[in-house]
């Protein structure tokens, strides 16, 4: 098949940003508008978080890892960090994330699709088997909260681990996500409990964070999961500042003080993808806008106006045509968040678009990132690109769209309302639509898709497969469980959990109880799934913007 390459008008009349910020030819300096820029370290954080950024100190590399049983997943953990990864995110399955255990009626329909993205951990004891013999106390870690109501279960496995091996909590460093995004955007499953609900569990954890694990952050707003489903980089960041918002309400609400917690909710994911200068301005811009926001609070202290970014390059972008292909893909996505200034970052792997990472495919990804850190100098100075005419111009444009979004949100009763209404869904599902268009037209260009296609793939390879036993060696673990557990302490467990709830007081506490107590993810879901009821799924039909 031959190539269907622009021809030079075309290209002339394609002059824009994947968002759709007009380019233009050439800039100079009477397109820069700010013209202070600051010094990293210093406010509003335009060109970095820390004063010296990576001449000081390399990001770091922390890749999302696991699938398959709880040993198969662990081990791929031990053999990324045996390879130079320097931070851990230990993944969980589906039925995980909606608080199902595997015996569940609706897991048991899809039996085989049990540890395909992730080990099913259900228990304290699985959390245990899974993380325990990993370094929680030498390298940052994700704690494995991923949904907002896996805060408070999760956050107390890992605190039960933390106290077993005898490591102090207060002094570990360790995120968790809790993402709304991925939950109400991504899923869109009945299962889930309302997003208000999940708004209320994630601020337990960040609340008892605060006030016991000051070094914990229990949520990270993944602004990559919104774009991985279709939403543009100004919407991106706009969806992170809506959702920061109804944190620091609901916090300021518990009186807390803005300084008290900011730091707990100033760690979010961004993504980068196809268009490496914009994902560079976005990061620029983003850390201003945090600086800006935060401010309007009253915040003062650094670590609240100092946002920290976790640089996520998309998987969406990967093709399964022409795989190798996607090596490339990651290198410069990878390196727009260097350029851009992420404190981490994790990279998807060649086969992201066909399977679970395999072996060779997460130590390619692994690479990209460690060849780019040692071999390229791109860590020789702080923002190398500060000062260009364009990336000042285009920082300032993207700032300004994502701040016009951002309005539209607050102006239609804020992010939770326009989760539960439809409203964010509609606006991405149509940005989405927008982008397939433009590939499906020819007007945006994907090697291997739509230009540059071959007949035969040039390269095969056997994709991942988990454990055909997962679910049975899962469901024998639940078995041991519920047979060695003190029945009468399970009991008091779910009483005080339900009395918790019902009385809208912080729920960790009687989490706490409930993970030492042996208490199941699908029995803590069910308790949930009572009390807060069941998210009734938007239709998005005929909403307008």
């Amino acid at each position: 098949m031959g190539d269907k390459s622009f021809n030079k008008n075309e290209r002339a009349s394609n002059r824009e940003t994947l968002s759709g910020i007009p380019v233009k030819e050439v800039y100079g300096p009477e397109d820069v508008k700010n013209k202070e820029l600051g010094m990293a370290g210093e406010p509003p954080y335009l060109r970095g978080a820390y004063d010296g950024m990576y001449t000081r100190q390399p990001w770091r590399i922390f890749m999302l890892t696991g699938a398959g049983d709880v040993e198969e997943a662990r081990a791929r953990v031990e053999y990324a960090l045996a390879q130079g990864e320097t931070g851990f995110a230990a993944e969980t399955d589906m039925s995980t994330w909606l608080f199902f255990d595997v015996d569940h009626p609706e897991v048991m329909k899809r039996k085989q699709d049990v540890g395909w993205f992730g080990a099913p951990v259900m228990s304290l004891n699985d959390y245990r088997d899974y993380y325990g013999s990993l370094p929680l106390g030498r390298l940052y870690c994700h704690t494995g909260a991923v949904l907002p109501h896996m805060t408070p279960y999760f956050m107390s496995c890992f605190l039960r681990v933390l106290e077993e091996k005898g490591i102090p909590a207060n002094k570990v460093n360790s995120t968790g996500q809790g993402d709304f995004f991925i939950a109400y955007i991504s899923i869109l499953d009945p299962s889930l409990i309302p997003p208000s609900a999940g708004l209320k569990l994630n601020c337990d954890g960040i609340e008892y964070a605060v006030k016991h694990v000051p070094r914990l952050t229990p949520v990270s707003i993944a602004g990559n999961n919104i774009r991985e489903c279709g939403a543009n980089s100004y919407q991106e960041m706009a969806a992170i500042l809506s959702c920061a918002v109804s944190y620091i309400e609901e916090l300021l609400g518990r009186n807390l003080k803005i300084d008290d917690f900011a730091y707990a909710i100033g760690g979010v994911n961004l993504s980068t993808g196809s268009d490496f200068f914009e994902d560079i301005c976005k990061f620029r811009a983003m850390r201003r806008m945090w600086y800006n926001l935060l401010r309007r609070y009253g915040a003062r202290e650094q670590k609240s106006l100092r946002l920290r970014i976790h640089g996520l390059p998309l998987g969406s972008i990967y093709t399964f045509q022409q795989p190798l292909n996607n090596i490339v893909r990651g290198t410069y996505t990878v390196l727009a968040a260097v350029l851009g200034g992420a404190q981490s970052i994790g990279t998807p792997s060649f086969d992201e678009a066909i399977c679970t990472p395999t072996q060779l495919a997460h130590t390619t990804a692994l690479r990209t990132q460690q060849i780019l850190m040692n071999e390229s100098n791109v860590t020789c100075t702080v923002d190398p690109l500060g000062g260009s005419y364009f990336i000042e111009a285009l920082t300032d444009e993207i700032e300004g769209k994502a701040w016009d979004f951002f309005n539209k949100i607050q102006g239609r009763g804020g992010f939770i309302s326009c989760l539960e209404s439809g409203w964010i869904q509609n606006e991405v599902a149509e940005s989405s639509m927008k982008s397939a268009r433009q590939i499906e037209s020819g007007k945006r260009k994907i090697v291997g898709v739509n230009c540059f296609e071959m007949d035969e793939e040039p390269y095969k390879f056997r994709p991942f497969k988990p454990n055909p036993r997962t679910w049975e060696l899962s469901m024998a673990s639940l078995e041991r469980l519920r047979k060695d557990r003190d029945q009468v302490r399970v009991e008091g467990a779910k009483k005080e959990l339900r009395k918790s709830i019902r009385n809208k007081e912080n729920t960790m506490p009687a989490t706490l109880e409930a993970v030492r107590s042996g208490l199941t993810v699908g029995e803590v879901g069910d308790i949930y799934r009572e009390l807060y009821g069941r998210w009734g799924v938007p239709s998005m039909a005929g909403l307008k913007s």
